[in-house]
């Protein structure tokens, strides 16, 4: 079981999850934060800090953003498990489904 960032993520990026994950398993796409569900040790940190509740444990995803699930795991096709978003730093991709959707406003806090 993992944790999982959803849609109210998309162009807004806050990162206080990042600075709360004590396993460093937040990456950062081009539109979104993505976590890594095979370094995430289900703590829970990210959750309650998230601003725009986009943060779901797997089994508590909202219906209208259950293929965020996906949209997780499928973004680390390619890059594998780096062990660290950290010395990763912005990794210029983002999951098709993000990608293709119209830019997301926020209100400003």
């Amino acid at each position: 079981m993992t944790y999982i960032i959803a849609q109210p993520c998309v162009d807004l990026k806050d990162r206080a999850c990042v600075e709360e994950c004590p396993v460093d398993c937040i990456y950062e796409g081009g539109r979104m934060l993505y976590i890594h569900p095979d370094e995430c040790v289900d703590c829970g940190a990210c959750e309650p800090v998230c601003p725009v509740t986009a943060i779901f444990y797997e089994d508590d995803v909202p219906e209208e953003f259950a293929s965020y699930y996906d949209v997780n795991v499928q973004f680390f096709d390619g890059i594998g498990s780096p062990g660290g978003a950290a010395k990763q730093g912005v990794i210029d991709k983002d999951h098709p489904l993000v990608a293709a959707l119209p830019p997301q406003e926020h209100d400003e806090a």
